[in-house]
């Protein structure tokens, strides 16, 4: 899959994206989430941060999977989510990539 960049209004907390786009006369629409999470609002204060993440994305919405996670800083990592029924969108070795 080709990848085309688009730049996003940079704000902290959650963002719903939605992004339509006409490839040779068809259109698709893809929606994305982007969400901060903020490491002391984990529930799980005495594991460590990749338990943390872990415990977030197995209790996240069902029809929603990850796209991308960010750079974590001291406070918080951001992640972007894709609607699941879209990943058939993407290119077959980043679908691999998500395990679903």
């Amino acid at each position: 899959m080709a990848h085309i960049a688009i730049p996003i209004p940079s704000q902290l907390g959650k963002q719903d994206i939605e992004v339509e786009v006409s490839i040779n006369g068809q259109r698709q629409a893809l929606h994305y989430r982007v969400e901060l999470f903020y490491w002391n609002e984990c529930g799980m204060p005495s594991v460590n941060r990749a338990e943390c993440l872990r415990h977030i994305l197995s209790h996240y919405d069902k029809d929603w999977t990850l796209y991308y996670m960010g750079s974590p800083t001291e406070q918080f990592i951001q992640i972007t989510f894709v609607r699941k029924k879209e990943t058939l969108l993407l290119s077959p070795f980043l679908y691999s990539l998500l395990n679903l």
